[in-house]
């Protein structure tokens, strides 16, 4: 006879979307999973252009220091 095991429900620290999994340790996380937010509530992208645009002006940032600290390294040391 099979067991009827109930799902387990979902982990408290697992992100929220399926695709926020890969984002979960990005600076930009917060802005990212906003902006998920805003377009599963409105349905409608020109009610969600501030925080797609806050992700945009984060994700600028992180790329920007990630190509800053490639430049500081060495590739001889």
């Amino acid at each position: 006879m099979a067991s009827s095991r109930s799902p387990s429900p979902p982990s408290s620290s697992s992100p929220p979307y399926p695709s926020a999994e890969r984002f979960s340790d990005s600076p930009c996380f917060l802005q990212y999973t906003a902006s998920l937010k805003c377009l599963e509530a409105n349905q409608d992208k020109g009610k969600c252009r501030q925080q797609f645009d806050d992700y945009k002006e984060c994700k600028k940032k992180e790329r920007e220091a990630r190509l800053e600290r490639n430049r500081k390294k060495s590739f001889f040391s």
